[in-house]
């Protein structure tokens, strides 16, 4: 076994609603801890996947033809510059053991999503994590830890758990001061939710940039978190080297039928962002109104702050039937982490935030 195991603790999902339920005798529990889309998804997913139900006992399309070519259409790029996995989980890890062992680094901020951090040290390799500005990534701290030995750079943008964005003029400065010999991941997980005019267009660099991949989910706004299907673009020739690092059938059957159906109600996405956005509001004018601060987010999460242990507020309101994420978890801990729910979740939320701060007040 790798030595370096010993050392790394597993990721942390956020709680089950069944355990919370069980554990506090509640009857309604909302969980609002994992960025999950909290109106579900497109209407016709569920058509899609029982079409697909009689042919379990095949093999998954390996190359996930009728995907990529809608994927390829929808985005504008060659079905080649494509690669899926299960989850945008397994892209990170696969992109990690493709381009990371001993002796090799990986640039990343801090705090971001943790996966980028794990899936270097399970390689082998050093991770220089780089402390974020007010919520965002420091370009210029990240590039100078860039040297001969870097193999991948990884941007989560907007970042997690922040919501904080780089600017296009950032990153197309920053593109062009990393040797080119270094890959750059940008994960945009939450691309849909992005409404920031001067969000970087990251699918017109892509054939600027050899060493570019993004990478995006269908498991935030699409609403299919619990099928695990993320994809990547890059550049073909990359895309070519990274394949034999792919496990062979990593996306099933009812992940590609899913996802294409999901595809295909863009209007399900539009109703989702619009509903997303009120939500952000709504959590605005709350810490605008009780003083608190907050990270304006570009996802649909929102990151306040309290002064206070994470915990203390993940308690309060899990007691009252809602899970958030504790930053105490994610590296800010006088912070919690709140999933944009429905307009009725939010304010439930908030509810109890009021009286959790009334009562630490009288």
């Amino acid at each position: 076994m790798k030595s370096q195991l010993r050392h790394i603790l597993p990721y942390k999902p956020g709680k089950r609603i069944e355990d919370v339920q069980q554990e506090l005798g509640l009857t309604h529990v909302e969980k609002l801890a994992s960025n999950e889309n909290p109106f579900g998804s497109s209407p016709r997913v569920q058509a899609a996947i029982t079409n697909v139900i009689n042919g379990l006992s095949y093999y998954p399309d390996g190359y996930a033809t009728a995907l990529r070519e809608a994927l390829s259409d929808h985005l504008g790029v060659q079905p080649e510059q494509l690669i899926f996995g299960n989850g945008t989980d397994e892209l990170i890890h696969l992109f990690s053991r493709a381009m990371l062992y001993p002796g090799k680094n990986a640039v990343m901020a801090t705090p971001t999503f943790p996966n980028y951090k794990r899936n270097a040290l399970i390689e082998g390799a050093e991770a220089r994590e780089v402390p974020l500005k007010d919520g965002r990534h420091d370009l210029e701290g990240m590039l100078r830890e860039v040297d001969e030995n870097t193999g991948l750079i990884w941007i989560c943008n907007p970042n997690n758990p922040t919501g904080v964005y780089v600017t296009a003029d950032e990153f197309s400065a920053f593109m062009a001061r990393v040797p080119e010999q270094v890959i750059v991941v940008v994960d945009e997980a939450y691309r849909e939710y992005v409404t920031a005019a001067d969000f970087p267009e990251t699918l017109q660099m892509i054939d600027q940039y050899p060493n570019l991949i993004i990478t995006r989910t269908f498991s935030k706004a699409y609403g299919l978190a619990g099928l695990r299907i993320g994809y990547g673009i890059a550049q073909d020739a990359l895309i070519h080297q990274l394949e034999p690092a792919r496990e062979p059938f990593n996306v099933s059957s009812v992940a590609q039928a899913a996802a294409l159906a999901a595809l295909s109600d863009q209007a399900f996405i539009a109703r989702t962002v619009e509903e997303n956005n009120k939500g952000k509001q709504q959590y605005y004018a709350f810490c605008e109104e009780a003083g608190l601060a907050y990270y304006p987010t570009e996802g649909n999460f929102i990151l306040i702050e309290f002064g206070i242990s994470g915990d203390r507020i993940f308690d309060y309101l899990q007691r009252r039937g809602y899970i958030v994420r504790s930053g105490v978890q994610l590296g800010v801990p006088t912070a919690v982490r709140i999933t944009i729910g429905s307009a009725e979740q939010n304010s439930g939320v908030i509810r109890c935030l009021k009286e959790f701060l009334n009562d630490e007040t009288s």
